[in-house]
């Protein structure tokens, strides 16, 4: 069956051309980042485990859940934690499995969920113990009967989307998000650490770019206990500070400022210090979704989707396999056709229909002068159409975490 594919001009200027744009990374230790990681290797995990023990995946979706803010007591050179952060995994999975015999095996869906949490956190914080700083908790029940139904049809060669949904791509980065980007991609590198272990991973990267201006906002979690006092914490926002620029310069002709950690008030000792190296222990809570979009950026000068990525099942969830799809298409437009400099993909689904029938797949294009529309638009059409044809060669590569997705 043809695909409803529609391939127009973009409406809007090039976002190098327009006068003001606003992005935000946050980055691996930020609780949002943090819980957005948690839920989503639960779900990966509960895959592999249908795969494992049953040759197959049933419906899951863990794709909500909870992080509230601990408290703690914190100074130069240490701290201590006053009460642990907590952290709660919830959703809907397939809690037993009836064989054809008709036993019943139990699928170990709260030591899976726990011990995602904690491998989670321990392989992102280096400062950070999950037993000692962590409550762990998990609410997931079994799924409702519709979606359920809905799932189980995921046996047909396309399974049936799960929601209606839209996912939204775009490529390529402008200058302004390929620095937030490696601002933090930077920050959080194992070389940085190395030489900076006083950073911790909680890196929140603000970029605004006002004509040929771009300023950073940076807030970087600093780790009280190897930071003796004032003078050494002002020489790491000055480290901090240098290396952002001298990277960002790289990346672009534009004058570039950058500012970090502006809440701090010398003159009455505060500063951002922590314990564990996330505001999680003390200043911030979290909810899945509220985080990077797929693309690893939140972006309010492009089109977005509100639905988040993590947690939901990679088989037949439109919410995050069109996300992929769309980026995935958007970055092959760029890279195959010559005569397009912006592209825009959006997806939507409609529950219970094949995910590779959406409802509409749409292309906005900024095209340079001189192109030929009919050629670029056909071209466009086929590789959007390609695309979403391979939709089932997805669940593999997000299952094994080959492919970002926050």
């Amino acid at each position: 069956m043809p695909r409803n594919i529609q391939v127009e001009k973009a409406s809007v200027p090039p976002i190098e051309k327009q006068p003001l744009e606003i992005v935000e990374r946050k980055g691996v230790g930020h609780p949002d980042t943090l819980l957005d990681a948690i839920v989503e290797e639960t779900g990966r995990n509960l895959c592999r485990y249908y795969k494992s023990q049953f040759g197959r995946i049933f419906h899951m979706n863990v794709d909500k859940g909870a992080l509230a803010g601990g408290r703690a007591r914190v100074e130069f050179g240490g701290g201590e934690m006053l009460e642990p952060i907590y952290i709660c995994v919830v959703g809907r999975a397939t809690t037993e499995v009836l064989d054809k015999d008709g036993t019943i095996t139990y699928v170990p869906y709260g030591k899976i969920a726990l011990d995602s949490i904690k491998h989670t956190l321990k392989d992102t914080l280096r400062n950070l113990d999950p037993l000692q700083h962590v409550l762990m908790d998990y609410r997931i029940k079994s799924g409702s009967a519709d979606l359920t139904t809905v799932f189980d049809g995921a046996g047909e060669a396309i399974p049936r989307a799960n929601d209606t949904s839209f996912g939204v791509g775009f490529a390529p980065l402008s200058e302004t998000e390929q620095i937030v980007f490696q601002t933090e991609k930077l920050l959080n590198s194992d070389k940085f650490k190395r030489k900076h272990p006083e950073v911790g991973e909680d890196i929140k990267v603000m970029g605004l770019r006002t004509d040929n201006k771009i300023q950073l906002t940076v807030a970087a979690a600093i780790i009280a206990k190897y930071t003796q006092d004032k003078d050494h914490y002002a020489g790491v926002i000055t480290d901090i500070k240098n290396a952002t620029i001298d990277q960002a310069v790289k990346l672009t002709d534009r004058e570039v400022l950058a500012e970090i950690n502006t809440a701090d008030r010398p003159r009455e000792n505060l500063f951002y210090l922590t314990i564990t190296g996330t505001s999680a222990e003390m200043g911030d809570d979290a909810g899945v979704g509220r985080g990077n979009r797929g693309n690893g950026l939140i972006t309010p000068c492009r089109p977005m989707s509100l639905e988040a990525t993590a947690g939901k099942n990679p088989v037949n969830h439109s919410g995050k396999l069109y996300n992929v799809l769309a980026q995935r298409a958007a970055e092959r437009i760029i890279k195959e056709e010559a005569g397009v400099s912006e592209a825009y993909v959006k997806i939507l689904s409609r529950i219970g229909h094949p995910l590779d029938q959406p409802l509409v797949a749409s292309a906005e294009l900024v095209v340079a002068d001189g192109a030929s529309w009919k050629s670029v638009r056909d071209n466009v059409a086929a590789i959007v159409d390609a695309e979403i044809a391979s939709v089932s060669t997805l669940q593999d590569l997000i299952i094994d975490g080959k492919i970002p997705l926050f």
